[in-house]
């Protein structure tokens, strides 16, 4: 476990819960989460005062360089946590294979947000099938001090002896709402959860209901973990809404 996670599992006495979205730098959440008197280079630190995490989502696209990490790290509260998002060249080009180096790198970047560095996830393309003999190199790849996530899209990775390789790694399986379009798994791989919530009608573009809300609420509390939750439903703002309703009825202030 890294150092700034190990002393939070130290300080805390139950399961903590992080409710954040899937971003926060959305143009058009603009008068409809930031005020109109909030500078663009300001909606970092007033997301930070509305949330306790945010999964970062960009370096997917391309990796941010250490300066950049350092600076979010700086402007964001003590106990803010960054989700970060690892790189596609990882997961869509490489498909897995040959992780070592970009692994490496997403490291040199990610360390440099020290005790805020939340979960890294690792977002599989659909066409990526279960491969024991490949996950289990790039498993070997990864540093064991740190929270990996996996987010699945192909049928086979439930797969038992897949999810018996995330256990043995402490790897959580991401519980992933995508309005049916991909496979929806729950189970239990990692000492914590991680729940990506995309829209259950329309991908990103749906408003979760105050059942459905309740639904993943009930989920959390009886899995007695720390659970990490990102709302990816930026469309019109719902994932802030959603998120917000969500912290009320987990009883987060």
């Amino acid at each position: 476990m890294h150092e700034g996670q190990r002393k939070r599992a130290n300080e805390q006495g139950s399961p903590r819960m992080y409710i954040g979205t899937s971003g926060w730098n959305y143009k058009h959440w603009a008068e409809v989460f930031y005020p109109k008197d909030c500078p663009k280079a300001r909606w970092l630190e007033f997301y930070a005062g509305h949330f306790s995490t945010v999964e970062l989502n960009a370096s997917f696209y391309r990796l941010p360089k250490p300066q950049t990490f350092e600076n979010w790290r700086e402007r964001t509260p003590d106990d803010f946590l960054w989700a970060v998002k690892a790189s596609r060249y990882i997961t869509h080009i490489k498909r897995l294979k040959e992780s070592a180096e970009p692994l490496e790198r997403l490291y040199g970047a990610v360390d440099v947000l020290e005790e805020k560095l939340g979960p890294i996830l690792f977002q599989l393309p659909p066409s990526l099938s279960f491969n024991e003999e490949v996950f289990g190199r790039f498993c070997q790849h990864l540093k064991k001090d740190r929270l990996y996530v996996l987010e699945v899209r192909h049928p086979s990775w439930e797969h038992q002896k897949a999810i018996d390789m995330l256990r043995d790694h402490n790897i959580a399986l991401c519980v992933s709402d995508t309005a049916g379009r991909y496979p929806y798994l729950e189970e239990d791989t990692a000492t914590f959860a991680y729940i990506r919530l995309h829209g259950s009608k329309q991908l990103y573009a749906s408003d979760y209901s105050e059942a459905e809300l309740q639904a993943y609420a009930q989920k959390i509390m009886q899995w007695s973990k720390d659970t990490y939750l990102y709302f990816d439903n930026d469309y019109h703002g719902y994932a802030v809404k959603n998120a917000r309703r969500m912290k009320e009825i987990l009883g987060l202030s």
